[in-house]
């Protein structure tokens, strides 16, 4: 529990509701207001905090305690407004089985809080004030920031200047609404950079949880997110950055179940994704819910941007490829490698692009590729196709049906097993190559490792008779060699719906 206070903290009532019986350790701190700073005499300290983005960074602070250091409990109470000398401004209390954890979650919690809650304060002395000050920890010294709690117009004053913005196009910005769909490489220097210019709501879309391997190019993780929900984590960062932008988490999978009633309540889609499952069904409920979406994809050093904008002449994605392509005709990151800037650059002009239409200027015409290892860029001059199955003139796609993002060799996860480790009916085969496995093994389910490159070889170690389910990270790999694998004669072979992912 992490809770701001008008009135003067209760300390003992505090420890007494932390009281358990199999409690072997308390720790508490309290920090009070002293009437002495740097030789100035102290009169009066007054603070002010972003509620609602103080009380959720302080709530994760506490949560991460608790698992960091195995803890019964653990809670922080902050005073606001004005504090005589001698009040208490802040108590940290926690519960745990031995006092060697207590002593270090309790200074933790106090670190992390002075260096993460958006918290400001004001010391009056006997000769003035210091002016609002934020104060953070940097390796156990506090440092002082001074500065009024920021306003809009001193947060965009740099862009309202410049004419194709104004401040009719901030405001504009202020009412705009972005879906984000992945918060992986792209969609966390889009969030960022959507955040920082003023979009007014901003959702992030993502049912996957962070991976030590994603830190070098998801940018609004840390390492103490690993093995945190994406979406929600994404969110709490971000937001206690930008206070002016309502964010909201959807820690799911896109799905033709929920896409559309998720389209209606934005503006613009940004495609964030890796999977070329999810981008078909991005555009196709694009089109049919007449949003904007802006696309990006990326390969090692290379990346491509295109915008799909109706009522103009932008393309869809199905105007070039009316049938969505093989999902392992690309290597995903994990296969072919990226350097971590290449998707903060895409998904910076995502942003860029998605800005611009908010401030209705221009879309992007066709398709912008650049190989940022040469520093090349190409443009396609691509044009709607009249003939293209969603936006064209006769469509025969009016609905997200998933038929046209399936083949029904997927095996969804929920209620495949019994909670014995296997799948029933299923042996299951892991495609993944061992560097993946090492990584994120399959717990707990019963698997045999077969990296996908050995099924190029003719003879395969499968029978015809047999029923396989195949599993990768994501589940596209799998789904790919499923298909392959069938029409080579092994019609009983399935895919993992998710990958490895999905097991998590």
């Amino acid at each position: 529990m992490f809770a701001l206070s008008t009135s003067p903290i209760d300390a003992r009532a505090l420890q007494d509701a932390m009281r358990r019986p199999e409690a072997g350790a308390f720790v508490c701190f309290e920090g009070w207001v002293r009437n002495t700073n740097e030789g100035r005499t102290v009169t009066l300290l007054e603070y002010e905090a972003f509620e609602a983005v103080a009380c959720s960074e302080g709530s994760h602070i506490l949560h991460e305690a608790r698992e960091r250091f195995g803890l019964l409990d653990a809670r922080c109470a902050h005073r606001v407004g004005a504090l005589a000398i001698g009040d208490m401004a802040v108590w940290v209390g926690v519960v745990s089985g031995h006092r060697g954890e207590a002593f270090a979650a309790c200074r933790y919690i106090i670190d992390e809080v002075k260096k993460r809650v958006p918290i400001w304060k004001k010391e009056h002395y006997s000769d003035g004030d210091s002016g609002w000050v934020n104060c953070e920890c940097h390796c156990g010294a506090e440092v002082h920031v001074h500065a009024e709690p920021v306003t809009e117009a001193q947060l965009y004053a740099r862009q309202v200047c410049l004419p194709e913005v104004s401040q009719e196009g901030q405001d504009r910005l202020r009412r705009g609404r972005v879906l984000i769909v992945g918060a992986g490489g792209l969609g966390c220097p889009a969030a960022l950079y959507l955040a920082a210019a003023g979009v007014g709501e901003i959702g992030i879309c993502d049912s996957d949880t962070v991976d030590a391997s994603n830190l070098h190019r998801q940018i609004l993780f840390g390492i103490q997110d690993i093995g945190a929900p994406k979406a929600e984590r994404a969110v709490d960062r971000i937001k206690s950055m930008y206070p002016f932008t309502i964010f909201t988490p959807y820690p799911e999978r896109l799905t033709d179940k929920n896409a559309m009633e998720m389209f209606c309540k934005h503006d613009i889609i940004l495609d964030c994704t890796d999977n070329f499952e999810v981008k078909f069904l991005i555009n196709d409920a694009a089109v049919l819910s007449k949003k904007s979406a802006v696309f990006a994809s990326i390969y090692q050093w290379e990346g491509q941007v295109q915008v799909y904008q109706p009522g103009t002449e932008t393309p869809c994605l199905r105007c070039q490829w009316p049938d969505m392509p093989e999902p392992d005709c690309v290597r995903t990151c994990a296969e072919a490698g990226v350097l971590g800037a290449v998707p903060g650059v895409f998904g910076a002009m995502q942003a860029l692009e998605a800005l611009k239409l908010l401030l209705g200027r221009p879309a992007l015409p066709g398709l912008l590729l650049f190989d940022l290892l040469s520093g090349q860029p190409h443009r396609a001059g691509l044009k709607r196709s009249a003939s293209c199955p969603v936006c064209g003139t006769n469509p025969t796609i009016r609905s997200v049906d998933p038929a046209n993002y399936g083949d029904g060799l997927d095996v969804e996860v929920e209620g495949a097993g019994e909670g014995n480790g296997t799948f029933d009916g299923f042996e299951v085969i892991d495609i993944r190559e061992p560097q993946e496995i090492r990584e994120r093994p399959l717990a707990g389910l019963k698997s045999t490792a077969i990296p996908a490159s050995r099924f190029e070889q003719d003879s395969l170690p499968l029978s015809t008779d047999g029923r396989y389910l195949l599993c990768c990270a994501h589940g596209a790999r799998s789904k790919y060699l499923a298909r392959r694998l069938r029409a080579r004669g092994y019609p009983h072979v399935f895919s993992l719906k998710g990958g490895a992912e999905a097991l998590v």
